[in-house]
């Protein structure tokens, strides 16, 4: 097994031996192709959520999450859907994930519950809400990925703007990624939403 799968871009979660042993292309043994593989992956999950009509309570089931999760990398690892079983370097504590899933759930919904009077600026809403599920850190892997489409989900069944990301590819090492970073750690850190609100609004 190639260790270039063991490398990943600043700012990742990185894979053990037992997470790479998941891997399902057997011919996958170098990061890029691994990168490669993801993608394909990626945009086939978003070609079949753009057919799909999303409700506020059909993006936030807990079991919708799982499935968007499946649906983007279960081509790649045998564990895409599942909530991860060990600590890793950002996260809740893996035992908390499915708690902290379903208090995002009930949190939202009932922000959402009024369409037409939202519990705050949807674009706040969104960028609290993104920040909240990178942080609890449901996956092994793929989680800011999960998390920015999961948002775009929400941002379409609230009749919000989807957001650009900052309109660069945001799981390779470039300075957009550093500020989308830097972003969700001042928001760590401080609570401060604003860098990360206005990322999203570039």
């Amino acid at each position: 097994m190639n260790s270039d799968l063991n490398g990943s871009a600043p700012g990742a979660t990185p894979l053990d031996l037992d997470d790479i042993a998941g891997l399902v292309p057997e011919w996958v043994s170098t990061r890029a192709e691994l990168n490669a593989v993801e993608q394909d992956n990626i945009i086939s999950a978003q070609l079949w959520a753009a057919r799909k009509v999303w409700t506020v309570e059909s993006v936030l089931d807990h079991q919708t999450m799982r499935n968007l999760h499946k649906r983007m990398f279960g081509d790649v690892w045998t564990w895409a859907g599942e909530w991860r079983r060990k600590d890793t370097n950002i996260g809740v504590d893996w035992p908390h994930i499915s708690t902290e899933m379903y208090q995002l759930d009930a949190d939202l919904r009932a922000q959402c519950s009024d369409p037409q009077n939202l519990a705050l600026p949807a674009p706040e809403l969104l960028a609290r809400f993104h920040h909240r599920l990178v942080s609890i850190h449901a996956f092994l892997n793929g989680n800011g990925r999960h998390a920015r489409l999961a948002t775009d989900l929400l941002a379409r069944s609230i009749g919000s703007k989807t957001s650009r990301w900052g309109s660069a590819d945001l799981s390779v090492a470039t300075e957009t990624r550093a500020n989308y970073l830097a972003a969700l750690r001042c928001a760590d850190a401080s609570g401060d939403i604003g860098p990360l609100l206005t990322f999203m609004c570039e």
